[in-house]
């Protein structure tokens, strides 16, 4: 075999056993840099580094762009103008007749989205709180109508209007106040004000873990590697960028084609291995499979120049062959959630063009490979923002968790943010553990030169279905892809909305099978089997289908009860070669320094 070449970021710590088609060092930059040098740049981007800061990554251009452009066209359209006056007329009459009318079926003319739930405490049905909550509705759903797409208008300005329309209407929401929010009277007046003062508690509780950046510890419960990511295995790889877990078997048999998972680098891998009644892990180890899972690293300024290119080589390409290695001559179930689910498209699009077959099946969870409907992450997306975000990264070495998560948070801020500071503010209560719960809260660093790179190559330019995304200096296509696909998508998913996950349809051939699941990015995925209330769709493509419309397919389908984890263990079986003795932990000759209990050491970086 082969010895992999090494890099000086990052560079393994031990030697990588060499599949035998080699890939060549370089990868093609999603976008050079254009123009010449300019003596007092770095000036430039620390006064935008500082500023990234304080408004939290959010270029200001995105806003005044999208206000001005809205403003221009709707001057200049008087009869959007008279629709919104008639508009506000009638929401108007059918608030007064909601509260005069004696004969009134009770019915409420405005209603909170699906995913609010600012309202949902029985007061607010009440006198004046219902009347309070309606209007706050009515002027929510007439700046609906008034951001709604305007002949002329750019339609990325009209959604970043809106948006932040919404924003800004969240924010003066009379559930935010204590005087107008019937749930914070009644908890008050029971409690004789100590929800108050406990609220006062967690606020600085909260406020000082910001300033100081640190994160509380794990409840009670919820400890790593014993409660949480507890499926036994060991770590039988690692170098700079990943840890390789490989989980011990729990039956006398297993599928001969190992599984391995590519998870997102943006949260730790332990999504996917929680608690063990909800361990996606768990799971397919006791239904027979042999499971590697990569854990990786949480990125310190230090590894600022992390490539999109080191996570596919050093990273994904590393993990198959120590897979290769421990399990010989057989071909493995690649399953990728996310990010990394994108970063496994991209290899194995690579691997296609080089005629590299070691990949059995691909898996991709909740994961995009086009991006040109991918949700409300794309609302401040320009040149704009992504030059103050490479400042901020540049000065920083990172992306750091926080600024991160609050734009996940800020998409629905009317649950993730309002709703909880009321709870936990003003009523006083505590956020009740959840394994979830401590998952979301154990955020990581993104690097600088990847985040960039992923940001203008992916989501800004989509290169990756635009057929200009060049890996090795030569450029990939999707549609080389031969082994058979399983893509899910969650319906509420608003960071991988599904019509843009099920567009995999669009840039591939190969035979596809695909499943819609009830749930969010997180819930969706993390769906064992014996939860209530869940339901999926599945649908088979055959190998050079014709392709359908998410809609028109969505008609076509019916609605399944239950986990989609059986059908997709199911396909698994049917795609592997049958069962032998389960393999040996690490590969033979390995130095057996780095074979340490799972779940090792990277998972704990903070």
């Amino acid at each position: 075999m082969n010895k992999r070449s090494s890099r000086s970021k990052p560079k393994p710590t031990t030697r990588t056993p060499r599949a035998a088609t080699a890939l060549a060092p370089a990868v093609v930059e999603p976008r050079p840099e254009h123009g010449p040098e300019h003596p007092h740049q770095n000036l430039d981007r620390g006064v935008h580094a500082a500023a990234a800061r304080l408004s939290g990554g959010v270029s200001t251009h995105a806003f005044i762009e999208a206000w001005s452009d809205w403003a221009h066209h709707m001057s200049q359209s008087p009869g959007r103008q008279l629709e919104l006056l008639e508009h506000a007329q009638k929401s108007a009459l059918k608030l007064m007749t909601y509260a005069t009318d004696a004969k009134s079926d009770g019915r409420p003319p405005f209603a909170p989205k699906d995913y609010d739930h600012r309202f949902d405490s029985p007061g607010w049905h009440k006198a004046p709180f219902e009347m309070w909550k309606q209007g706050f509705l009515a002027v929510q759903d007439w700046w609906d109508l008034a951001t709604d797409q305007l002949r002329g208008l750019q339609p990325e300005d009209a959604n970043r209007t809106r948006f932040m329309a919404r924003q800004a209407l969240d924010l003066v929401s009379p559930s935010n106040f204590p005087w107008l929010n019937p749930e914070i009277i009644d908890g008050t007046l029971k409690s004789g004000g100590k929800n108050l003062r406990d609220g006062a508690a967690n606020f600085a509780h909260d406020f000082l873990k910001t300033v100081s950046q640190t994160q509380d510890a794990p409840p009670e419960g919820y400890q790593i590697g014993k409660d949480l990511a507890c499926t036994p295995g060991q770590v039988v790889f690692r170098n700079d960028l990943f840890e390789l877990i490989q989980y011990t078997p729990q039956t006398k048999k297993v599928q001969a084609e190992p599984i391995l998972f590519v998870p997102a680098w943006i949260m730790k891998y332990y999504i996917l291995d929680l608690s063990p009644q909800n361990s996606m892990v768990n799971y397919l180890v006791g239904q027979g499979f042999t499971v590697f899972m990569i854990s990786w690293c949480n990125p310190t300024a230090d590894q600022a120049e992390l490539s999109l290119e080191d996570y596919r080589k050093n990273g994904v390409m590393a993990a198959l062959d120590m897979v290769n290695a421990i399990v010989p001559d057989k071909k493995v179930h690649a399953v990728g959630y996310c990010l990394g689910g994108t970063i496994l498209a991209i290899t194995t699009a690579t691997m296609a063009r080089d005629r590299d077959e070691r990949f059995a099946t691909i898996t991709l969870m909740a994961a995009q490979v086009d991006f040109a409907e991918a949700g409300e992450l794309l609302l401040f997306l320009d040149e704009s923002q992504v030059a103050f975000l490479e400042d901020m990264m540049w000065d920083q070495g990172y992306l750091d968790r926080p600024q991160m998560a609050r734009a996940f948070s800020t998409i629905r801020s009317e649950d993730l943010i309002y709703s909880r500071a009321v709870r936990r503010y003003f009523l006083g209560k505590e956020d009740l553990p959840t394994d979830m719960g401590v998952w979301v809260a154990d955020t990581t660093r993104m690097p600088a030169r990847m985040h960039s790179q992923y940001l203008r190559g992916l989501f800004l330019e989509n290169r990756l279905t635009a057929g200009r995304f060049a890996v090795e200096g030569r450029v990939i296509a999707l549609k080389d892809i031969s082994a058979p696909m399983f893509v899910i998508a969650t319906e509420t998913d608003h960071i991988a909305p599904w019509k843009s996950v099920y567009k995999t349809q669009l840039f591939t051939d190969c035979d596809l099978t695909f499943v819609l699941t009830s749930g969010g990015h997180n819930g969706g995925i993390v769906n064992e089997p014996g939860k209530l209330r869940r339901h999926y769709r599945i649908s088979h493509r055959p190998d050079g289908a014709l392709y359908v419309g998410p809609d028109a397919w969505l008609a076509q389908q019916t609605e399944q009860l239950g986990s989609w984890w059986p059908a997709w263990k199911d396909w698994l079986v049917e795609t592997s070669s049958g069962l032998m003795p389960p393999p040996a932990v690490g590969a033979s000759g390995q130095n057996t320094a780095t074979i340490i209990a799972a779940p090792g050491t990277f998972i704990h970086q903070t």
